[in-house]
């Protein structure tokens, strides 16, 4: 079962760094592209104050963070 969910882009730099830092950790998660998920991308602007800011990542919680480190990922899960 995945921690949380990732919205992302295929060409998005920050997206492609934060996914390999979790891959490295060993920090499970859901991958959803907003451009090929319409639903998800309406997510992400109301998360982002009308703006499609990639990555988004939101937990079970219903919490989100815009363009997280990984350190503030780990510690969300940890709390």
């Amino acid at each position: 079962m995945s921690a949380f969910t990732m919205y992302s882009t295929p060409w998005c730099g920050y997206c492609h760094r934060l996914k390999g830092q979790l891959k490295r950790a060993g920090i499970e998660f859901t991958e959803i592209d907003i451009e090929q998920v319409p639903d998800a991308a309406t997510l992400v602007e109301k998360i982002n104050n009308g703006n499609q800011t990639v990555p988004t990542v939101v937990f079970p919680d219903g919490t989100a963070m815009t363009n997280p480190s990984l350190a503030q990922v780990a510690e969300k899960l940890a709390a």
